[in-house]
């Protein structure tokens, strides 16, 4: 008998539970057409949580994450919840998760579906075939480091503090991750950092070139400033193969790598923690777009970066690279057959709703199973 995989669902605020609804059917076509075993909990986070429990995430569902094999995160952030304590607004259930968990290694891939290359806001011969994988860390960086906070000062007037703060077993570990990703990939890593204009930088520089010289000598390895990083991903995205980077500058490249491929509605990420002795790791997956809000409720949401980030814990959680490709496929084949939700939608297409493109996907994969 296969082993039973622990799964958290935590489906979050506003489109997360509708996409993640596509999400859940998918899972029942792999448990009974693929033998996907599966011990599925679901529970509340972010605005949800606050106003059933009075916190966006309670400590009983980060014990349950940590006993979880991996964790299928939807989206955080309600306006209805504003007014509330910094520490208490409904995006801390993602940072709290990710400390919790020590989640340091964020993967973003921007990829772009030959389907969808028209959908770019850059020249279609630009972004075609583009496929990036950003590596980001997660639990570190100015995010995270202490002194922060605001003070006021005898005059008065306040002062805002954040600290950038690296050691070197954090850049360590998540250039590690980075290497053996590009290993099984074009096997090229660009680091990236501020290194001319802060001392965080180039510790992460040095950092990145010592254990490449060390351990990764047969990954072709560059190293560039993270402004000339951001003009050259929309001047020429297809030099890079994998990038990483800090917390920071990882939010920011990341999401600015995300439009070129036409939607934030289509992009998925991993992040992981670290391997432990038993071959398991802490990982939450997640779609990189936000809860939306404004369009929450009307059933036109796009479904597939959820669905894609289930994909990614098949393969990085589960070892089921079959059905993750699977997945990925189906995926293509419904952007190819000319179906698009609103946030995709251009001339000559067929516009679906979310549960509409759902069940597409569903139906494309029943038919490249056969």
């Amino acid at each position: 008998m296969m082993d039973v995989k622990k799964l958290l669902v935590l489906p979050g605020d506003g489109i997360g539970p509708e996409v993640m609804r596509e999400v859940a059917h998918i899972v029942g076509w792999l448990r009974h057409h693929r033998g996907l075993n599966l011990e599925i909990s679901e529970d509340l986070v972010g605005g949800a949580s606050l106003a059933a429990h009075g916190v966006p995430i309670r400590e009983e569902v980060i014990e349950k994450a940590k006993a979880a094999d991996a964790v299928l995160f939807g989206s955080v952030g309600d306006p209805a919840w504003a007014h509330v304590d910094f520490d208490k607004r409904p995006e801390v259930a993602i940072l709290k998760l990710r400390q919790e968990l020590e989640l340091f290694a964020n993967l973003r891939p921007a990829k772009v579906f030959d389907a969808l290359a028209e959908a770019s806001t850059l020249k279609p011969e630009v972004v075609r075939g583009l496929d990036i994988m950003i590596v980001r860390e997660t639990v570190g960086g100015i995010y995270f480091g202490e002194p922060r906070g605001i003070e006021t000062l005898p005059d008065g007037s306040k002062r805002g503090v954040n600290t950038e703060v690296y050691t070197t077993s954090e850049i360590e570990r998540v250039a590690r991750v980075a290497f053996d990703m590009a290993r099984a990939r074009d096997n090229r890593v660009c680091s990236v950092e501020k290194c001319n204009v802060m001392e965080s930088g180039l510790l992460w520089k040095q950092v990145v070139t010592e254990l490449h010289a060390r351990e990764y000598s047969d990954v072709q390895l560059s190293h560039m400033l993270a402004d000339n990083c951001a003009m050259q991903l929309v001047r020429n995205p297809k030099q890079f193969d994998v990038i990483v980077t800090g917390n920071l500058f990882g939010d920011l490249l990341s999401d600015l790598a995300s439009m070129l491929t036409g939607s934030l509605g289509m992009l998925p990420s991993a992040t992981l923690g670290a391997v432990r002795e038993d071959g398991g790791r802490h990982a939450l997956y997640e779609p990189i777009h936000g809860s939306a809000p404004d369009i929450a409720g009307q059933g036109i949401a796009n479904p597939l970066a959820q669905i894609l980030s289930f994909a990614m814990l098949l393969r990085y959680s589960f070892d089921r690279e079959e059905d993750a490709a699977l997945i990925e496929q189906a995926v293509s084949n419904v952007l190819a057959s000319g179906l698009r939700t609103a946030d995709i939608m251009s001339d000559g297409m067929a516009r679906v709703s979310t549960e509409m493109m759902g069940q597409s996907v569903l139906r494309e994969m029943g038919k490249l199973a056969l």
